[in-house]
């Protein structure tokens, strides 16, 4: 994966939170290039609403 890549191009970062972001980006940009289906995304999707409550029903819609 490109996660060490970005990391190692980057350098430094101000805080904790920067860097989270930026490997937030690039999963999303990845995740968007992926062709074939996820397996098991049902199983995920239960253990988030599990782990993240009502946040994650909020952002489903």
């Amino acid at each position: 994966m490109q996660l060490c890549k970005i990391i190692n191009t980057r350098g430094h970062f101000p805080n904790d939170e920067a860097a989270i972001k930026l490997l937030w980006l690039e999963l999303r940009n990845v995740s968007a290039k992926t062709v074939r289906a996820t397996f098991d995304w049902k199983s995920a999707m239960n253990q988030f609403a599990v782990l993240f409550g009502e946040r994650f029903t909020q952002a489903r819609g």
